[in-house]
């Protein structure tokens, strides 16, 4: 706030989602983004909006004559080194988990030929 108010912007609302910038299911976001009537959104940080992508949404809203502004446009690395770590996570959780499905099946149509 103090940030806004040395900029002589006007709060109009401000809006707390808790909840991953991986997240693409924010209803408050999305609420947001859809208001063509916010012409200025401001964010602490720019990978708390959103944690890739974040200039695409940037050049979206600047088309529609909105813009976003960034208090501290330095990264939060250890959040992104984080952000990285759960992704590749569930990536190989995915494959690693399909693998040892389609092994489990393997093995239980062994034993079923087997007469196991």
């Amino acid at each position: 706030m103090l940030f806004a108010n040395s900029q002589n912007l006007v709060i109009a609302e401000t809006v707390v989602e808790i909840g991953s910038a991986l997240n693409g299911h924010r209803p408050k976001l999305k609420k947001l983004l859809q208001n063509s009537e916010i012409k200025t959104i401001v964010v602490e940080h720019n990978d708390r909006l959103v944690r890739f992508g974040f200039e695409y949404l940037e050049s979206a809203l600047a088309a529609q004559g909105r813009k976003i502004i960034v208090v501290d446009p330095g990264e939060l690395k250890d959040d992104i080194v984080q952000d990285m770590i759960e992704v590749l996570t569930s990536f190989c959780a995915r494959l690693y988990g399909r693998r040892s499905a389609k092994n489990r099946a393997k093995k239980a149509l062994e034993c079923i030929k087997n007469g196991n």
